[in-house]
Protein backbone atom coordinates (compact mmCIF):
# COMPACT_ATOMS: atom_id res chain seq x y z
CA UNK A 1 0.00 0.00 0.00
CA UNK A 2 1.32 3.43 -0.94
CA UNK A 3 2.19 6.03 1.67
CA UNK A 4 -0.69 8.29 0.62
CA UNK A 5 -3.19 5.42 0.83
CA UNK A 6 -1.92 4.62 4.31
CA UNK A 7 -2.44 8.27 5.23
CA UNK A 8 -5.98 8.11 3.80
CA UNK A 9 -6.85 5.10 5.94
CA UNK A 10 -5.39 6.72 9.06
CA UNK A 11 -7.16 10.03 8.36
CA UNK A 12 -10.49 8.31 7.73
CA UNK A 13 -10.19 6.35 10.97
CA UNK A 14 -9.23 9.46 12.95
CA UNK A 15 -12.13 11.52 11.60
CA UNK A 16 -14.59 8.68 12.22
CA UNK A 17 -13.39 8.45 15.81
CA UNK A 18 -13.19 12.16 16.57
CA UNK A 19 -15.88 14.02 14.62
CA UNK A 20 -19.17 13.72 16.56
CA UNK A 21 -22.14 12.46 14.55
CA UNK A 22 -24.08 15.64 15.38
CA UNK A 23 -21.47 17.65 13.49
CA UNK A 24 -21.72 15.62 10.29
CA UNK A 25 -24.72 17.64 9.19
CA UNK A 26 -25.15 21.01 7.43
CA UNK A 27 -24.53 23.92 9.78
CA UNK A 28 -27.68 25.77 10.96
CA UNK A 29 -27.77 29.53 10.59
CA UNK A 30 -25.79 31.23 13.33
CA UNK A 31 -24.17 27.97 14.49
CA UNK A 32 -20.71 28.52 13.07
CA UNK A 33 -17.85 28.48 15.59
CA UNK A 34 -15.61 31.52 15.35
CA UNK A 35 -12.19 31.09 16.90
CA UNK A 36 -11.05 33.89 19.18
CA UNK A 37 -10.51 35.03 22.73
CA UNK A 38 -14.27 34.81 23.38
CA UNK A 39 -15.06 31.58 21.51
CA UNK A 40 -18.55 30.27 22.32
CA UNK A 41 -19.96 26.75 21.96
CA UNK A 42 -23.64 25.86 21.97
CA UNK A 43 -23.00 22.13 22.49
CA UNK A 44 -20.37 19.90 24.09
CA UNK A 45 -19.84 18.23 20.70
CA UNK A 46 -18.81 21.57 19.18
CA UNK A 47 -16.22 22.11 21.89
CA UNK A 48 -14.94 18.54 21.57
CA UNK A 49 -14.49 18.83 17.79
CA UNK A 50 -12.84 22.24 18.17
CA UNK A 51 -10.35 20.98 20.74
CA UNK A 52 -9.48 17.74 18.93
CA UNK A 53 -8.84 19.45 15.59
CA UNK A 54 -6.85 22.19 17.37
CA UNK A 55 -4.67 19.68 19.18
CA UNK A 56 -4.16 17.70 15.97
CA UNK A 57 -2.85 20.86 14.25
CA UNK A 58 -5.63 20.63 11.68
CA UNK A 59 -7.00 24.14 12.03
CA UNK A 60 -4.17 24.82 9.56
CA UNK A 61 -3.31 21.37 8.25
CA UNK A 62 -0.82 22.47 5.58
CA UNK A 63 0.98 25.14 7.63
CA UNK A 64 4.45 24.41 9.03
CA UNK A 65 4.53 22.54 12.33
CA UNK A 66 6.76 25.20 13.90
CA UNK A 67 3.86 27.68 13.74
CA UNK A 68 1.27 25.23 15.04
CA UNK A 69 0.15 23.77 11.72
CA UNK A 70 -0.21 20.14 10.71
CA UNK A 71 2.70 20.09 8.28
CA UNK A 72 0.74 18.15 5.65
CA UNK A 73 1.95 17.89 2.07
CA UNK A 74 -0.23 18.99 -0.84
CA UNK A 75 -1.24 15.37 -1.49
CA UNK A 76 -2.08 14.77 2.18
CA UNK A 77 -4.07 18.01 2.31
CA UNK A 78 -6.13 16.82 -0.66
CA UNK A 79 -6.85 13.56 1.15
CA UNK A 80 -7.94 15.35 4.33
CA UNK A 81 -10.30 17.61 2.39
CA UNK A 82 -11.71 14.62 0.53
CA UNK A 83 -12.35 12.67 3.74
CA UNK A 84 -13.91 15.70 5.41
CA UNK A 85 -16.30 16.02 2.46
CA UNK A 86 -17.08 12.33 2.53
CA UNK A 87 -18.13 12.47 6.18
CA UNK A 88 -19.59 15.99 5.72
CA UNK A 89 -17.73 17.17 8.82
CA UNK A 90 -18.51 20.73 9.84
CA UNK A 91 -15.58 23.15 10.05
CA UNK A 92 -14.24 23.09 13.63
CA UNK A 93 -13.85 26.87 13.51
CA UNK A 94 -14.06 29.82 11.13
CA UNK A 95 -11.16 32.26 11.25
CA UNK A 96 -10.60 35.00 8.67
CA UNK A 97 -7.03 35.31 9.84
CA UNK A 98 -6.30 31.75 8.75
CA UNK A 99 -8.04 32.09 5.42
CA UNK A 100 -6.73 35.50 4.40
CA UNK A 101 -3.93 37.03 6.48
CA UNK A 102 -2.16 33.79 7.34
CA UNK A 103 -1.01 32.91 3.80
CA UNK A 104 0.30 36.46 3.33
CA UNK A 105 2.23 36.28 6.61
CA UNK A 106 3.73 32.94 5.62
CA UNK A 107 5.04 34.53 2.43
CA UNK A 108 5.96 38.06 3.54
CA UNK A 109 6.07 38.15 7.35
CA UNK A 110 9.26 38.22 9.42
CA UNK A 111 10.12 35.20 11.49
CA UNK A 112 9.14 37.11 14.64
CA UNK A 113 5.75 38.03 13.11
CA UNK A 114 5.09 34.46 12.05
CA UNK A 115 5.70 33.10 15.54
CA UNK A 116 3.78 35.91 17.24
CA UNK A 117 0.76 36.04 14.92
CA UNK A 118 0.39 32.64 13.27
CA UNK A 119 0.58 30.42 16.33
CA UNK A 120 -2.50 31.97 18.04
CA UNK A 121 -4.41 31.46 14.75
CA UNK A 122 -3.56 27.76 14.73
CA UNK A 123 -4.81 27.55 18.33
CA UNK A 124 -8.07 29.36 17.60
CA UNK A 125 -7.21 32.02 20.17
CA UNK A 126 -7.54 35.21 18.12
CA UNK A 127 -10.43 36.42 15.98
CA UNK A 128 -9.47 38.60 13.02
CA UNK A 129 -11.33 41.15 10.93
CA UNK A 130 -10.39 42.99 7.75
CA UNK A 131 -10.02 46.76 7.51
CA UNK A 132 -9.92 47.56 3.81
CA UNK A 133 -13.05 49.38 2.58
CA UNK A 134 -13.81 52.95 3.63
CA UNK A 135 -16.86 55.19 3.11
CA UNK A 136 -15.27 56.66 -0.04
CA UNK A 137 -13.06 53.72 -0.96
CA UNK A 138 -15.00 50.57 -1.67
CA UNK A 139 -14.41 49.20 -5.15
CA UNK A 140 -11.73 51.88 -5.60
CA UNK A 141 -9.75 50.42 -2.74
CA UNK A 142 -6.59 52.42 -3.45
CA UNK A 143 -8.50 55.60 -2.56
CA UNK A 144 -8.24 54.93 1.18
CA UNK A 145 -7.67 57.86 3.53
CA UNK A 146 -7.11 56.21 6.91
CA UNK A 147 -3.61 57.37 7.81
CA UNK A 148 -0.73 55.98 9.84
CA UNK A 149 1.62 58.74 10.97
CA UNK A 150 5.20 57.77 11.84
CA UNK A 151 6.00 58.67 15.45
CA UNK A 152 9.38 57.03 15.86
CA UNK A 153 8.80 53.64 17.46
CA UNK A 154 5.10 53.50 16.56
CA UNK A 155 2.45 54.72 14.13
CA UNK A 156 -0.59 56.80 15.04
CA UNK A 157 -3.66 55.71 13.06
CA UNK A 158 -6.64 57.96 12.34
CA UNK A 159 -9.63 57.42 10.09
CA UNK A 160 -12.35 54.80 9.65
CA UNK A 161 -13.20 51.55 7.92
CA UNK A 162 -16.63 50.31 6.83
CA UNK A 163 -18.29 46.97 6.06
CA UNK A 164 -15.92 45.34 8.53
CA UNK A 165 -17.39 41.90 9.19
CA UNK A 166 -17.58 41.16 12.94
CA UNK A 167 -15.50 44.21 13.81
CA UNK A 168 -17.30 44.42 17.15
CA UNK A 169 -16.37 40.84 18.05
CA UNK A 170 -12.82 40.65 16.73
CA UNK A 171 -9.56 40.74 18.66
CA UNK A 172 -7.28 41.99 15.87
CA UNK A 173 -7.56 43.65 12.46
CA UNK A 174 -5.36 43.60 9.37
CA UNK A 175 -5.79 46.99 7.73
CA UNK A 176 -4.63 49.04 4.78
CA UNK A 177 -3.45 52.51 5.81
CA UNK A 178 -1.93 55.45 3.99
CA UNK A 179 1.66 56.02 5.06
CA UNK A 180 2.74 58.43 2.29
CA UNK A 181 0.40 61.20 1.15
CA UNK A 182 2.86 62.43 -1.48
CA UNK A 183 3.15 59.16 -3.38
CA UNK A 184 0.64 57.90 -5.96
CA UNK A 185 -2.44 56.42 -4.38
CA UNK A 186 -1.25 52.84 -4.97
CA UNK A 187 2.33 53.49 -3.84
CA UNK A 188 1.61 55.16 -0.49
CA UNK A 189 -0.25 52.28 1.18
CA UNK A 190 0.99 49.92 3.91
CA UNK A 191 -0.45 46.84 5.62
CA UNK A 192 -0.71 46.99 9.42
CA UNK A 193 -2.13 44.67 12.05
CA UNK A 194 -3.66 46.29 15.10
CA UNK A 195 -5.29 45.37 18.39
CA UNK A 196 -9.06 45.97 18.30
CA UNK A 197 -8.99 46.50 22.06
CA UNK A 198 -6.44 49.32 21.84
CA UNK A 199 -7.33 52.78 23.10
CA UNK A 200 -9.00 54.85 20.38
CA UNK A 201 -10.62 51.95 18.47
CA UNK A 202 -14.42 51.92 18.31
CA UNK A 203 -16.60 49.49 16.33
CA UNK A 204 -20.23 50.40 15.54
CA UNK A 205 -22.55 47.69 14.11
CA UNK A 206 -24.48 48.50 10.91
CA UNK A 207 -28.08 47.34 10.49
CA UNK A 208 -29.13 46.24 7.01
CA UNK A 209 -32.51 45.81 5.33
CA UNK A 210 -32.29 42.13 6.27
CA UNK A 211 -32.05 43.08 9.96
CA UNK A 212 -29.05 42.87 12.25
CA UNK A 213 -25.88 42.29 10.29
CA UNK A 214 -22.29 41.22 10.80
CA UNK A 215 -21.01 44.51 9.33
CA UNK A 216 -19.49 47.33 11.36
CA UNK A 217 -17.96 50.73 10.86
CA UNK A 218 -14.70 51.02 12.79
CA UNK A 219 -13.25 54.37 13.90
CA UNK A 220 -9.62 55.09 14.79
CA UNK A 221 -8.79 58.10 16.95
CA UNK A 222 -5.03 58.46 17.54
CA UNK A 223 -4.54 54.70 17.84
CA UNK A 224 -0.93 53.75 18.63
CA UNK A 225 0.37 50.78 16.62
CA UNK A 226 3.90 49.42 17.25
CA UNK A 227 6.30 49.45 14.29
CA UNK A 228 6.68 45.67 14.48
CA UNK A 229 3.06 45.39 13.34
CA UNK A 230 3.93 46.59 9.83
CA UNK A 231 3.61 43.63 7.47
CA UNK A 232 5.96 43.67 4.50
CA UNK A 233 7.74 46.79 3.30
CA UNK A 234 6.67 50.33 4.17
CA UNK A 235 4.47 51.68 1.36
CA UNK A 236 4.37 48.19 -0.14
CA UNK A 237 0.90 47.32 1.07
CA UNK A 238 -0.84 47.40 -2.29
CA UNK A 239 0.91 44.29 -3.60
CA UNK A 240 0.16 42.49 -0.32
CA UNK A 241 -3.47 43.58 -0.53
CA UNK A 242 -3.82 42.02 -3.98
CA UNK A 243 -2.41 38.76 -2.63
CA UNK A 244 -4.75 38.86 0.35
CA UNK A 245 -7.80 39.59 -1.81
CA UNK A 246 -7.08 36.49 -3.86
CA UNK A 247 -7.40 34.45 -0.67
CA UNK A 248 -10.51 36.41 0.35
CA UNK A 249 -12.34 35.52 -2.87
CA UNK A 250 -11.49 31.90 -2.36
CA UNK A 251 -12.63 32.05 1.27
CA UNK A 252 -15.96 33.65 0.40
CA UNK A 253 -16.86 30.60 -1.66
CA UNK A 254 -16.71 28.47 1.51
CA UNK A 255 -19.65 30.20 3.17
CA UNK A 256 -22.13 28.65 0.76
CA UNK A 257 -21.13 25.28 2.15
CA UNK A 258 -21.41 26.28 5.80
CA UNK A 259 -24.75 28.09 6.09
CA UNK A 260 -28.47 27.48 5.83
CA UNK A 261 -30.34 27.08 3.59
CA UNK A 262 -27.68 24.51 2.79
CA UNK A 263 -25.64 24.54 -0.36
CA UNK A 264 -26.53 20.87 -0.83
CA UNK A 265 -30.33 20.71 -0.60
CA UNK A 266 -31.79 23.23 -3.02
CA UNK A 267 -34.10 20.67 -4.59
CA UNK A 268 -35.30 19.31 -1.25
CA UNK A 269 -36.24 22.84 -0.20
CA UNK A 270 -38.05 23.36 -3.51
CA UNK A 271 -40.00 20.13 -2.98
CA UNK A 272 -41.01 21.23 0.51
CA UNK A 273 -43.14 23.94 -1.07
CA UNK A 274 -43.85 22.36 -4.46
CA UNK A 275 -43.96 18.56 -3.97
CA UNK A 276 -45.77 17.77 -7.25
CA UNK A 277 -45.29 20.34 -10.03
CA UNK A 278 -48.52 20.38 -12.00
CA UNK A 279 -49.16 23.72 -13.67
CA UNK A 280 -47.01 25.01 -16.51
CA UNK A 281 -45.54 27.66 -14.21
CA UNK A 282 -44.61 25.03 -11.58
CA UNK A 283 -43.00 22.77 -14.17
CA UNK A 284 -40.93 25.67 -15.51
CA UNK A 285 -39.90 26.65 -11.97
CA UNK A 286 -38.89 23.06 -11.21
CA UNK A 287 -36.78 22.95 -14.39
CA UNK A 288 -35.06 26.22 -13.42
CA UNK A 289 -34.31 24.80 -9.98
CA UNK A 290 -32.85 21.61 -11.50
CA UNK A 291 -30.58 23.73 -13.70
CA UNK A 292 -29.48 25.81 -10.70
CA UNK A 293 -28.70 22.64 -8.72
CA UNK A 294 -26.56 21.34 -11.58
CA UNK A 295 -24.75 24.67 -11.74
CA UNK A 296 -24.02 24.40 -8.02
CA UNK A 297 -22.62 20.90 -8.45
CA UNK A 298 -20.43 22.06 -11.33
CA UNK A 299 -19.23 24.94 -9.17
CA UNK A 300 -18.29 22.60 -6.29
CA UNK A 301 -16.32 20.35 -8.64
CA UNK A 302 -14.51 23.35 -10.08
CA UNK A 303 -13.59 24.54 -6.58
CA UNK A 304 -12.01 21.15 -5.95
CA UNK A 305 -10.08 21.38 -9.22
CA UNK A 306 -8.90 24.91 -8.33
CA UNK A 307 -7.62 23.62 -5.00
CA UNK A 308 -5.64 20.88 -6.76
CA UNK A 309 -4.16 23.42 -9.18
CA UNK A 310 -3.16 25.72 -6.31
CA UNK A 311 -1.49 22.86 -4.46
CA UNK A 312 0.39 22.01 -7.66
CA UNK A 313 1.85 25.52 -7.66
CA UNK A 314 -0.26 26.91 -10.49
CA UNK A 315 -1.41 30.53 -10.48
CA UNK A 316 -5.14 30.50 -9.67
CA UNK A 317 -5.57 34.20 -8.89
CA UNK A 318 -7.71 34.82 -11.95
CA UNK A 319 -9.73 31.68 -11.32
CA UNK A 320 -10.49 32.89 -7.79
CA UNK A 321 -12.14 35.99 -9.23
CA UNK A 322 -14.19 33.79 -11.54
CA UNK A 323 -15.27 31.59 -8.63
CA UNK A 324 -16.21 34.55 -6.45
CA UNK A 325 -18.27 36.06 -9.27
CA UNK A 326 -20.00 32.80 -10.17
CA UNK A 327 -20.71 31.78 -6.58
CA UNK A 328 -22.33 35.02 -5.44
CA UNK A 329 -24.40 35.35 -8.61
CA UNK A 330 -25.51 31.72 -8.31
CA UNK A 331 -26.53 32.27 -4.70
CA UNK A 332 -28.71 35.19 -5.73
CA UNK A 333 -30.44 33.06 -8.38
CA UNK A 334 -30.90 30.21 -5.90
CA UNK A 335 -32.68 32.31 -3.31
CA UNK A 336 -34.87 33.96 -5.92
CA UNK A 337 -35.96 30.47 -7.00
CA UNK A 338 -36.70 29.53 -3.40
CA UNK A 339 -38.80 32.64 -2.91
CA UNK A 340 -40.75 31.89 -6.09
CA UNK A 341 -41.48 28.40 -4.78
CA UNK A 342 -42.41 29.59 -1.27
CA UNK A 343 -45.02 32.11 -2.42
CA UNK A 344 -46.47 34.08 0.47
CA UNK A 345 -44.30 32.08 2.89
CA UNK A 346 -41.37 34.10 1.53
CA UNK A 347 -42.83 37.17 3.22
CA UNK A 348 -41.93 35.66 6.57
CA UNK A 349 -40.01 38.01 8.79
CA UNK A 350 -41.42 37.92 12.27
CA UNK A 351 -44.25 36.04 13.92
CA UNK A 352 -45.07 32.47 14.87
CA UNK A 353 -46.88 31.77 11.59
CA UNK A 354 -43.51 31.55 9.79
CA UNK A 355 -40.93 28.87 10.51
CA UNK A 356 -37.31 29.57 11.42
CA UNK A 357 -36.31 28.17 8.04
CA UNK A 358 -38.65 30.52 6.18
CA UNK A 359 -37.35 33.55 8.03
CA UNK A 360 -33.77 32.40 7.37
CA UNK A 361 -34.42 31.99 3.64
CA UNK A 362 -36.00 35.45 3.34
CA UNK A 363 -33.06 37.09 5.12
CA UNK A 364 -30.58 35.06 3.08
CA UNK A 365 -32.26 36.27 -0.12
CA UNK A 366 -31.74 39.88 0.96
CA UNK A 367 -28.15 39.15 1.99
CA UNK A 368 -27.44 37.49 -1.36
CA UNK A 369 -27.48 40.92 -3.01
CA UNK A 370 -24.93 42.23 -0.53
CA UNK A 371 -22.63 39.28 -1.25
CA UNK A 372 -22.35 40.33 -4.91
CA UNK A 373 -20.69 43.50 -3.58
CA UNK A 374 -18.70 42.22 -0.58
CA UNK A 375 -15.17 41.09 -1.35
CA UNK A 376 -15.18 42.98 -4.64
CA UNK A 377 -18.34 43.77 -6.59
CA UNK A 378 -19.30 41.58 -9.54
CA UNK A 379 -18.38 44.42 -11.89
CA UNK A 380 -14.91 44.58 -10.34
CA UNK A 381 -14.50 40.82 -10.72
CA UNK A 382 -15.42 41.10 -14.40
CA UNK A 383 -12.65 43.67 -14.85
CA UNK A 384 -10.16 41.42 -13.06
CA UNK A 385 -11.16 38.47 -15.22
CA UNK A 386 -10.87 40.55 -18.39
CA UNK A 387 -7.34 41.69 -17.50
CA UNK A 388 -5.79 38.72 -15.67
CA UNK A 389 -7.54 35.75 -17.29
CA UNK A 390 -8.46 36.90 -20.78
CA UNK A 391 -5.54 39.38 -20.92
CA UNK A 392 -7.66 41.97 -22.69
CA UNK A 393 -6.12 45.43 -23.13
CA UNK A 394 -7.40 48.44 -21.21
CA UNK A 395 -9.80 50.52 -23.27
CA UNK A 396 -8.81 54.11 -23.85
CA UNK A 397 -10.75 56.60 -21.79
CA UNK A 398 -13.97 57.50 -23.55
CA UNK A 399 -13.52 54.75 -26.15
CA UNK A 400 -16.69 52.95 -27.16
CA UNK A 401 -16.64 49.23 -27.78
Amino acid sequence: MSTIETFREETRAWLEANCPMSLRTPTPEGDLIWGGSQVEFSTEDQQLWFERMRDKGWFCPDWPVEYGGGGLSAAEMAVLESENRRLRCRPPQINLGIWMLGPVLLEFGTEEQKKRLLTPMTRGEVRWCQGFSEPNAGSDLANIRTSARDEGDHYVVNGSKIWTSYGDKSDWMYALVRTDNEASKHAGISLLVLDMHAEGVQAAPIDLISGKSTFCEVFFDDVKVPKENLIGPLNGGWNLAKKLLQHERSAMSKFGEFSLPTHFHLMSLIRDYMPQPETAAEIVLNARAQACAMDEQAYNLTVQRMGEEARAGQNVSGVMSIMKLVHTEQEKVKFELLLDAMGYRALGWEGDEFSDQERAITKAWLNSFAQTIAGGASEVQLNVIAKRVLELPDGKKGERR
